[in-house]
């Protein structure tokens, strides 16, 4: 099996970027997968300040991303990026296991 997620190069120096200034006790960043949005679930990022005991940890190109254990059936094989666009910048997650995806981009469905 393959890295549950990979990382683009935009994505892994955008996380350094957002780690340098982060609270002295972050030590990486945490992807979830949360019901909601138009299309039924929507990923959710935010700083970790401790591992779970079920995180699966991605280190890659320098930085650490920890997988919350209820997303990894979600995120298998997925490219994280990261787009800078002129009036927005955001992480973008490349996932192949999507069926659907809202036209916002905030939320998406697999079957």
């Amino acid at each position: 099996m393959g890295p549950i997620i990979r990382l683009s190069d935009n994505a892994a120096s955008r996380i350094k970027e957002i780690m340098s200034g982060a609270e002295k006790n972050a030590i990486g960043v945490r992807v979830s997968v949360k019901s909601g949005g138009c299309a039924g679930m929507s990923y959710v990022m935010e700083y970790s300040k401790e591992l779970n005991p079920n995180d699966e940890v991605i280190e890659e190109k320098g930085v650490k991303v920890f997988i919350d254990s209820a997303a990894v059936i979600y995120l298998l094989g997925t490219e994280m990026d990261y787009k800078k666009e002129e009036l927005s910048s955001s992480f973008v997650f490349n996932n192949p296991n999507e069926t659907e995806r809202c036209g916002c981009g905030e939320s998406f469905k697999i079957d």
